[in-house]
């Protein structure tokens, strides 16, 4: 018997050991939209809480779309031509028109890369495509500070001077601000560095509330949707795809309640009631774009987390094509390694500020916390192995069937969408 594990641009086969049972954990299948841009045209006409967007966009002199950069597979080419086409329609000049990529502290995307996110050649003919810069101050609109937990609110200009201001993307599990999609798009995706910087340090990475698929009184998300009511109007177009990457549902409107509704669409499909813990937990890290690094791969080790028995074997696969991230990504791994679990997160609890990218290090201490981490990659060089900070495997049916013996547990459990879906540990 082999599990298919999404890996990179396709799968990889894992091997279940001789005489030991198999337990899969997927969420259950989704047709796709029969007619994925009729639903569209559908959603772009009769909003939620809102005026249709033709209707919306009348008399406005400008617009601008936010779309997810190249680490989330949002089908922006079923969407971005029909709501640029009726913006253009109702009379918004096309060089008024910018689509701007939610980098939040990511890289830019360019050239082919930035080809493959926009999705649609038309687009970029049409209307100007721009990365978020979020360190670039001059870039930015400062708000002041949240009422609620005195967050610095620094937002790209390009959308905040927009008169149409819609934000896109996925909505699906995230590991610390519940959902993904709606306010997230705005805050952390296009804020200046001190603004997510802030979101990143462990007064918030430390809530017990800050998990996959909660939003009540989790601090991320309060925050987010304090700052998203501080700009007025703005809209949102809100995607949710099944295993295969095709459209499930859409939604349009205003970015809280629209978002809401997409919510209560992928809240009890994306929760997996799991009635035991597992001694052995086999995982990927999305696939292709989520895998490219081991930086978003950290994604995978925290999500299964709920069903890993204490001292057990969480086991990843994952591509890790571009190596492990960012320089600052680097920079806190080194410090991981050489000061220990213990020692990194006293060095960082005391900051108002986290250093860029450590966030993900902290996040890594969590699955630390309840077993051992083993990573099956390709993609890393021997430099960077040494800084993931877990155990590296070679052959992965090989670690499987180790793991599975070490632990005298016959049942091992197989996550092959990986952090797309979240097991949860129901007791019988």
């Amino acid at each position: 018997m082999k599990v298919e594990l999404l890996y990179g641009k396709a799968t990889i086969a894992a091997a279940v050991p001789p005489g030991c049972h198999e337990m899969v954990i997927r969420k259950q299948p989704r047709a796709p939209l029969r007619d994925p841009r009729s639903a569209i045209a559908e959603v772009l006409a009769r909003p939620i809480g809102a005026p249709a967007l033709a209707d919306y966009a009348r008399g406005k002199r400008s617009a601008c779309i936010l779309i997810c950069d190249i680490t989330r597979p949002v089908p922006n080419h079923l969407f971005l031509r029909p709501m640029i086409e009726q913006l253009l329609g109702a009379g918004i000049a096309r060089e008024a028109i910018t689509v701007l990529i939610a980098t939040g502290l990511h890289r830019p995307n360019e050239g082919e890369e930035l080809a493959r996110v926009v999705g649609d050649p038309w687009v970029l003919d049409q209307v100007r495509v721009v990365n978020h810069f979020a360190r670039d101050d001059a870039a930015h609109v400062d708000f002041g500070r949240t009422k609620g937990r005195g967050v610095p609110v620094k937002l790209d200009r390009r959308f905040i001077e927009a008169e149409v201001r819609i934000a896109t993307g996925l909505v699906e599990p995230h590991f610390m601000a519940g959902y993904s999609g709606g306010r997230k798009v705005v805050a952390p995706g296009i804020a200046h560095a001190d603004t997510i910087r802030t979101f990143h340090s462990a007064a918030f990475m430390e809530s017990a509330a800050a998990v996959s698929c909660n939003l009540v009184g989790n601090p991320l998300h309060e925050e987010q949707l304090e700052i998203v009511r501080m700009l007025g109007d703005v809209m949102a177009l809100n995607a949710i795809i099944n295993e295969q990457r095709e459209l499930v549902f859409v939604s349009y409107g205003d970015i809280i309640e629209s978002h809401d509704t997409a919510v209560r669409f992928v809240q009890d499909w994306i929760q997996v009631p799991v009635p035991r813990r597992f001694k052995t937990v086999v995982t990927s890290a999305a696939g292709f774009p989520l895998d490219q690094t081991y930086y978003q791969t950290i994604k995978s080790m925290v999500t299964p987390v709920d069903i890993l028995a204490p001292g057990g074997t969480l086991l990843v696969a994952s591509d890790c094509s571009e190596g492990l991230g960012s320089k600052e990504f680097r920079a806190s791994q080194r410090r991981l390694v050489e000061m220990g679990p213990d020692g990194f997160l006293r060095s960082i609890l005391p900051k108002a500020l986290a250093d860029i990218d450590e966030w993900q290090t902290e996040m890594q201490l969590k699955p630390m916390r309840v077993g051992r981490i083993q990573l099956f990659t390709g993609g890393l060089p021997p430099e960077d192995r040494s800084l993931t900070g877990v155990e590296l495997v070679s052959d992965l049916d090989a670690a499987i069937r180790d793991a599975v013996v070490a632990s005298g547990d016959g049942v091992a459990a197989f996550i092959p969408e990986g952090p797309y879906v979240i097991p949860k540990y129901v007791a019988a």
